[in-house]
């Protein structure tokens, strides 16, 4: 990619249209013609000599050099801006952004990035919340350096590591018949009142999938998306709860390990044709070292 014949006002142009795939919204939000904005993204694809999008039907999809470009686009205006403000405050800060769940921010990463933005640390932290898939999605569009999910799989272009091992525990009141057990199975949740994600939520279908293959009856006795709100919502009553072992479980509730569900595997992760920074490997290694301080927790 012949990086120097391009212009960073082209690239902005680009980086809008392929986060809209639509050359009018595009247009729209630029404050230019459409017109004007198909000739920059001609002229763009020309200077690199690439084709940058095609059309499927009535959509456009990006070219695997169009998601390249666009990454490469955000990653120079973030690095623009970041420069823009530090110019303004009379410094250059760096910036390392992490994308991950809310979950892995309240219960497994907090020590970690205490240390990293500890008193006198150098680069902004910048936390993106995402799911999984908008995790991965951040990473690939240069939104975020770093990324944290559950991957099982890593894909191709990730280079992912281990972070963490997170078991499932079921969540009861402290009165119910279940509290004293040591563990449990899936097949103890027949007929249980559960308080699920959202129908297509990655918990929910897992869930469902084990206790439809045990042939557990089950009911959803609540929709709450989040672990948050699902223990919240056990606290008061509405029904019992199945979590990762990381949450902190409020008073009135216990925690028993589940059988029969696997753990989950977080990894962290950055593209695999983007070394990280020398910052971002500073957040990684605290990351690392930090991977499991969630088990010592209170």
């Amino acid at each position: 990619m012949d990086v120097p014949r391009t212009n960073l006002d082209a690239l902005q142009s680009f980086a809008v249209f392929a986060d809209t795939l639509n050359f009018s919204e595009s247009a729209r939000l630029l404050h230019i013609s459409q017109p004007a904005l198909h000739a920059k993204v001609r002229k763009l694809a020309e200077q690199l000599d690439a084709r940058l999008y095609t059309r499927i039907g009535g959509a456009l999809e990006l070219t695997n050099a169009g998601e390249q470009v666009a990454r490469h686009a955000r990653e120079l205006l973030a690095l623009n801006q970041r420069f823009v403000k530090g110019l303004a405050a009379g410094r250059d800060q760096p910036v390392v952004t992490l994308a991950a769940g809310e979950g892995a921010y309240l219960y497994l990463l907090g020590k970690a990035l205490s240390q990293f933005s500890g008193p006198g640390a150098s680069p902004h932290l910048q936390l993106l919340t995402r799911n999984r898939d908008e995790a991965i999605q951040a990473v690939r569009a240069g939104q975020a350096q770093l990324g944290i999910a559950p991957l099982g799989t890593a894909p191709e272009d990730l280079a992912a590591v281990r972070l963490t091992v997170v078991g499932q525990v079921l969540v009861v009141p402290r009165a119910h018949a279940l509290a004293s057990r040591k563990s449990v199975r899936l097949r103890d949740l027949k007929d249980a009142q559960l308080i699920v994600p959202p129908e297509g939520r990655p918990h929910r279908e897992m869930l469902g999938r084990l206790l439809q293959a045990e042939s557990v009856p089950w009911q959803p006795s609540l929709e709450a998306n989040g672990w948050e709100l699902m223990l919240r919502f056990a606290q008061l009553g509405f029904g019992l709860a199945v979590v990762n072992a990381c949450c902190r479980i409020p008073k009135g509730l216990v925690a028993i390990p589940l059988q029969g569900y696997p753990p989950l595997e977080y990894h962290m992760f950055h593209g695999a044709d983007r070394p990280p920074t020398l910052h971002a490997q500073r957040l990684m290694d605290a990351l690392l070292t930090n991977r499991d301080h969630w088990k010592a927790a209170p």
